[in-house]
């Protein structure tokens, strides 16, 4: 089964969700960013990396927050709250980025996986403050 991370990352209120490129599979589609791990690393290390690489951003303490399995994709996706520590957001791979609301979910088409997550998520664990997620 392949493992997947994905943040969710917040700031003021909000969480930075992201449209895949329309040439990727799910293509236009919105996601939390993240990534495949890769030999050697645990999944939080994994999506340190992959906010690097896709973000150019520097996360905090990834927190989990949720896990979403498709079967017919073989697919295990990991959720963590975590926040910007250091960085300004770059496109690097996505389409475009948003900064949304709670109330702003539904404007939005997410990818299979994400949706399977939002579905079954505490909306207002979601988008609580990060720091608030230490305690």
């Amino acid at each position: 089964m392949l493992e997947v991370s994905a943040a969710i990352l917040e700031q003021d209120g909000k969480i930075l969700i992201c449209q895949r490129p329309a040439h990727k599979s799910c293509g236009l589609l919105w996601e939390f960013p993240g990534g495949k791990k890769e030999a050697g690393e645990n999944i939080e290390q994994s999506l340190i990396r992959e906010c690097q690489e896709e973000l150019g951003v520097l996360i905090c303490k990834p927190l989990y927050f949720a896990d979403v399995t498709l079967p017919d994709k073989d697919l295990h996706l990991n959720f963590f709250k975590t926040a910007i520590q250091q960085g300004s957001l770059t496109r690097k791979e996505h389409a475009a980025f948003a900064w949304i609301t709670a109330d702003q979910l539904n404007q939005y088409s997410f990818c299979p996986s994400d949706q399977k997550m939002l579905e079954q998520a505490d909306l207002e664990k979601l988008f609580a403050p990060y720091s608030e997620q230490n305690h």
